[in-house]
């Protein structure tokens, strides 16, 4: 066969696969990353049942109330389905209520009500989840709106057929009302975060009449009772069932009141189950549908979408659509009801690295209202959150809501009061809030001195200085875009430099810096935490993403910084955790991934693979991104190398398939690296098109000999975001062997400020 012909047969096959849609919801393991537990985390996932970026999730519960730890694959019992808002089971949950059927004895206990399943009678999808329940012959299926559900139950044959709501414990009430065969109530229960008038409404419609009711009342049932408050409610309605008759739920919530709950049940409507499971399956190709990934194995197209729908999970939405269809929310920082949006369940320490810009990139429509929320945050709340779930947390280092403000608006993002955004990183950078991780921990030490000291009794403090100059550099960037008084901007410029202040000659790494102006001692770079954040000096080294140049030359110029980038992964996994008194588990993964001590599964060292790329050696970046995209990535129970952190681990495999990475958000660029997969389409809002081709990339073809961009050649060691937002034809000629004359020139190298114009 000619060349010519092979060629002409490949671009048919390409063309005709983009002209058949895909169902790339099919491809999604929503099991991906849940074999974890407290102290090793392969994701610390559970099946997440909803729609994009849904305000309720939905999972069936193997662990007991209260558990983060909700769902475990390596479980055998399943308790109940849970309508879930837990980003994480180190933030555990809140606004939860359990629904479970059962067959036989009338009980409620969790332990009593649980039954066996099997992985092998169990179908999960990001809009629909099935499975048996042994003990009781039951079939369970439920499928999802952004704020309903439907729930299908499938029972044998039994006079003794019922339905278990459990409100939970912490305050929850219950109100049985039989001839409109509903059952509605709230509960409280939540792990901080809310204000004192906190309850989460929910409302189920049965489409059975009830044959029995009982109210659990604090380890009591009473078949008496139409209606409970106490510390512990729920419910039980009992039904008599043939052999394969269905009793089907419709549920609803909300944090707003009992008619709103009402009113969102409304998103349903007339649809049945199939109906809205079918809806759903098409809300999740809507938007995997904007990247569309050719070739590869089947293994690297489940992770791949597996990864993308993890990442347009969080933030979640917290409004909801008033009588009139008006965005309106609960409050979670003065509970009040207010209009307009509001989105909540991250943690910008993690999210402001790749999730962000992933979202500014290809759905700038979402973060436009997430960012319209940060807005009402600010008003209601008087500060950005730095984590929030609901409403302001106590956890993590940094002043990065910055970088996520400056970032959508530097990218193009609009439709919200971008200078009420700005007043507040100018609030956040001067002043710590009313909880340490609001506005910045130590900024009177660090506006002084030029960084947060490390005897002044304040953890994590070399971590909170680097972090803290790269906010600053983002506050410029923002400013010098918003007109900002020139002095202003120059000052936040100055403060982006602080990093220098912590950079040890010595050892050539960051490190702790006492008041007086020496370095901590003893000093060991592989100690985890204490002046770092779940990391080591090897991992926080590298967190001068807006000055990668001037941290280069601070080590002596690029063959040293090179080295050093080498030393991360020929190193031992040798570590000290006697910060913690323990070995945590950020610890055992990067022990375990056999990387040295590149340790990928926590957010700190994400970008460092894409620095060599700075240094005038880009094959070196091709070579590690995909020795972690193959290595540390799998689309199974077990498929993460860490924790997943709402999207952001998920959003770098994304990025990085795809061949780029926001090294640096609040810049223009993307650091180049080489794509995993010979096609892949971006399909921007703007209804232009980002195709990025590489025909002869494989297992062995992971370098990049030559690159065009629009048909012409090009050098360059990134991308401009503004040029793909104009569409863009990208084409990586691959092979075996890295070229180490391409992209070595100065002014291939991505953006740094110390080499830049400001």
């Amino acid at each position: 066969m000619s060349r010519l012909l092979l060629a002409l047969l490949t671009l048919l096959s390409f063309t005709a696969s983009a002209q058949v849609p895909r169902d790339l919801a099919a491809l999604v393991n929503p099991l991906m990353g849940t074999d974890s537990k407290p102290s090793l985390s392969n994701g610390n996932t559970y099946p997440a049942i909803a729609r994009p970026w849904g305000m309720n999730f939905w999972l069936p519960q193997t662990g007991k109330m209260g558990s983060g730890w909700a769902y475990q694959y390596a479980a055998d019992k399943l308790n109940g389905f849970k309508q879930t808002h837990q980003p994480s089971p180190w933030m555990n949950d809140y606004g939860q209520f359990s629904i479970m059927p059962i067959t036989g004895k009338l009980r409620f206990e969790e332990e009593q009500r649980a039954s066996w399943f099997s992985h092998k009678a169990e179908e999960v999808t990001p809009y629909y989840y099935r499975v048996y329940l042994a003990d009781h012959d039951v079939t369970t299926e439920l499928t999802p709106t952004e704020r309903a559900a439907r729930f299908r139950f499938t029972f044998p044959q039994t006079d003794s057929a019922y339905v278990v709501l459990d409100a939970l414990d912490k305050g929850s009430h219950v109100q049985m009302l039989p001839k409109q065969r509903r059952i509605i109530g709230y509960t409280t229960r939540n792990s901080g975060g809310v204000p004192q008038n906190f309850k989460n409404y929910f409302i189920l419609e049965f489409d059975h009449d009830f044959l029995s009711t009982t109210i659990y009342q604090d380890k009591v049932l009473d078949s008496k009772l139409l209606e409970a408050t106490a510390n512990h409610t729920g419910a039980v309605v009992g039904f008599k069932t043939r052999k394969g008759e269905q009793v089907q739920v419709r549920v609803a919530s909300s944090f707003i009141s009992p008619e709103q709950a009402e009113r969102n049940l409304g998103e349903i409507g007339q649809d049945d189950f199939n109906t809205v499971k079918e809806k759903g399956r098409a809300a999740w190709n809507e938007q995997l549908g904007r990247v569309q990934v050719e070739g590869g194995t089947d293994a690297q197209q489940r992770t791949f979408y597996s990864c993308l729908y993890r990442s347009l999970l969080f933030p979640r939405k917290f409004y909801e659509l008033d009588a009139q269809g008006k965005p309106v929310h609960y409050s979670p920082y003065n509970g009040q009801v207010l209009p307009g949006f509001m989105y909540t369940d991250t943690g910008f320490w993690d999210t402001f690295r790749c999730l962000f810009p992933f979202l500014n990139l290809v759905y700038p429509d979402v973060n436009s209202q997430i960012q319209a929320g940060l807005v009402n945050t600010y008003k209601e709340g008087g500060w950005l959150p730095e984590w929030a779930s609901p409403g302001y947390r106590d956890v993590m280092v940094g002043n990065n809501s910055a970088s996520v403000v400056a970032d959508a608006y530097l990218k193009g993002v609009r439709g919200y009061d971008i200078n009420a955004l700005y007043e507040a990183m100018l609030k956040g950078a001067n002043a710590q809030g009313p909880l340490e991780a609001v506005g910045r921990a130590g900024a009177s030490y660090y506006n002084k001195l030029g960084y947060v000291p490390y005897d002044v009794k304040l953890n994590e403090n070399a971590a909170r200085t680097l972090e803290y100059a790269y906010d600053d550099f983002a506050i410029a960037q923002l400013g010098q875009a918003l007109g900002r008084p020139k002095k202003e901007v120059a000052l936040y410029y100055k403060r982006s430099q602080n990093y220098r202040n912590l950079f040890d000659k010595q050892t050539n790494l960051m490190r702790g810096r006492n008041q007086n102006g020496t370095f901590q001692a003893p000093f060991n770079p592989f100690k985890w935490g204490d002046a770092f954040t779940e990391g080591n000096s090897w991992h926080y080294t590298w967190s001068v993403f807006h000055d990668v140049h001037g941290l280069m030359t601070l080590m002596g110029g690029p063959k040293p910084f090179v080295a050093a980038l080498d030393t991360v992964f020929t190193l031992a996994p040798v570590f000290d955790a006697s910060y913690y008194g323990s070995v945590i588990h950020e610890i055992r993964e990067m022990q375990i991934a056999n990387m040295g001590n590149y340790a990928h599964g926590n957010q700190p060292i994400q970008h460092m693979v894409y620095l060599y790329a700075y240094a005038g050696q880009p094959w070196k970046t091709q070579y590690w991104t995909r020795e972690v995209l193959n290595r540390l990535y799998l689309p199974t129970p077990d498929g993460y190398c860490g924790d997943e952190d709402n999207g952001q681990t998920s959003a770098w495999y994304v990025f990085s398939a795809l061949g780029f990475y926001p090294v640096c958000p609040a810049t223009d660029q993307y650091v180049l690296g080489a794509p995993l997969f010979p096609k892949a389409t971006l399909h921007l809002p703007n209804g232009k098109t980002i195709s990025l081709n590489a025909p002869n990339n494989s297992a062995s073809n992971r370098y990049v000999q030559t690159l065009r961009l629009n048909s012409q050649p090009y050098t360059r060691n990134y991308l401009s975001h503004a040029a793909l937002l104009q569409g863009a034809t990208i084409y990586f000629d691959m092979a075996d062997k890295p070229n180490v004359s391409r992209g070595v020139g100065t002014d291939d190298a991505p953006y740094s400020f110390s080499r830049s114009k400001k």
